[in-house]
């Protein structure tokens, strides 16, 4: 297909000159003897490039430029004028032309600029289904009760500067949301830094939050500019806060409080307008009293908090999760798109998914990849996730333990158990469980009182995938 090149001009023998050179290099010609009548085609006919003419009667050139912006962002505009002035060009500029070409032109010229513009086109309609596919890739999927409640208060949230803090367990989203709490901000249109304070070792990251100068430590070959000052007027993401040292600690306080930085190795201030949106996976209060985190700090991250819930919370949102995630699978590796089996979502809605969003991600992607067939089968499954070892098991011990702490035999969680197999494992879990929390989980002395070596408890606990996190 040709590309159509839109020219706008009140002069018809300019306009015949552009169809000749425009036509000659087979390009598709678009004439409009006015602002109006150029904005009707814009978005009638979609060219993919326009030259506009400054000086025209009624609305001008500039004036033009501008209503064509609310209507096609992208479309590259190249003014054309014989009266153009330096102020012109900068307003032009201003406005988003790329170009801007004197009369009278010549054919070169003319064609350079047509050249250029279409590659403009195209930078800025890969740039806009990049940032598309991002956008989809953070996408936050899912219904439920709790995560309406999440994101009522991003809603909130988004449109302030206020510092936020985002809390749960690894894996539950919190990237996800910090992304749309920026993309749906006042500077949405600026950068967006993530930095993930646990990942950088403690010597580092100073110089990675707040830059060095050259020779300011060993190793400081050149000068480098830090993560705040590379999110001035966006937004920096401070994911695992708790990570951080208490020098830091105190470095980000000051940025808080003040918006300004220091870098390594020199005395002046610089000036940033940062919005601050932390997270992390750990009790900050209880950090604060075993004297990990700084009490100050933590009043100033604590601005609008928001609690991001773990998965087995909103296991409703299970199917969409995992129709979204598949699809972006089949995307991301080229693979033949799959069908999943109802009584796939059924077990996945019952497994527990400690690792949250990042496990049932990984487990599928695993299952995508490897199966063979068109439809995704319970038999597919990973084996903890099957059953054997994961949710039949967590729920059978459910079941298993009140009865028991109370002195009662086995209910009938167990005895509903599929195989003999089955029903020895969530009875052996669930009575370990049992003896665990009378233990306050000390394995030596649950180990002692079951009459078993430790080293045989430890690999019960493995098998059956046992913790106190989950099980406590």
């Amino acid at each position: 297909m040709k590309p159509r090149i839109l020219v706008i001009d009140d002069e018809a023998a300019i306009r015949d000159s552009l169809r000749m050179i425009l036509e000659y290099e087979h390009y598709e010609f678009i004439g409009a003897a006015s602002g109006p009548d150029g904005l009707a085609v814009i978005k009638r006919d979609a060219p993919d490039m326009a030259l506009l003419d400054i000086k025209m009667p009624g609305m001008n050139g500039l004036e033009t430029l501008a209503e064509i912006r609310k209507v096609e962002e992208t479309l590259p505009v190249a003014m054309i004028s014989g009266h153009g002035t330096i102020t012109d060009a900068v307003q032009a500029t201003r406005l988003g032309a790329f170009d801007f070409i004197e009369k009278p032109f010549t054919s070169e010229r003319v064609l350079v600029t047509v050249a250029k513009g279409l590659e403009v086109r195209e930078l800025r309609q890969e740039n806009r289904e990049l940032k598309l596919a991002m956008e989809a890739k953070y996408e936050i999927v899912g219904q439920s009760a709790a995560l309406k409640t999440v994101l009522e208060a991003v809603r909130r949230a988004a449109p302030t500067n206020a510092t936020v803090l985002l809390l749960g367990e690894s894996g539950v989203g919190k990237e996800l949301v910090a992304r749309t709490i920026h993309r749906n901000s006042p500077r949405a249109g600026q950068r967006f830094i993530q930095v993930n304070c646990a990942a950088i070792p403690e010597e580092l990251i100073e110089s990675e939050l707040f830059g060095h100068e050259k020779g300011s430590f060993t190793g400081a070959a050149e000068k480098q500019i830090g993560k705040f000052e590379q999110a001035d007027r966006g937004t920096i993401f401070l994911d695992e806060v708790a990570d951080m040292s208490a020098k830091t600690q105190a470095k980000v306080l000051r940025v808080l409080q003040e918006q300004e930085v220091e870098r390594l190795g020199s005395s002046r201030t610089i000036k940033v307008d940062v919005r601050v949106i932390a997270a992390t996976n750990k009790n900050l209060e209880e950090a604060i009293q075993r004297g990990q985190f700084r009490e100050d700090l933590y009043f100033r991250l604590n601005v609008i908090p928001i609690v991001v819930p773990p998965l087995r919370e909103r296991r409703e949102d299970i199917p969409l999760l995992v129709q979204h995630l598949a699809r972006r699978m089949s995307e991301e590796h080229n693979l033949r798109p799959k069908r999943v089996d109802a009584r796939v979502m059924d077990v996945l809605q019952r497994y527990r998914w400690r690792g949250n969003i990042r496990e049932l991600r990984n487990a599928l992607e695993r299952v995508m990849i490897m199966t063979t067939g068109d439809v995704v089968r319970v038999e597919d499954l990973p084996r903890e996730v099957r059953g054997e070892a994961g949710a039949r098991e967590a729920a059978a011990a459910e079941a298993v333990a009140a009865p028991m702490a109370a002195g009662g035999g086995l209910p009938a969680g167990p005895l509903a158990a599929g195989t003999l197999r089955e029903f020895k494992d969530a009875a052996e879990r669930a009575y370990l469980v049992q003896k665990l929390r009378q233990n306050n989980w000390n394995i030596s002395k649950t180990a002692e009182v079951i009459d078993t070596p430790r080293s045989n408890l430890y690999k019960k606990l493995e098998q059956y995938g046992i913790s106190q996190e989950v099980d406590g």
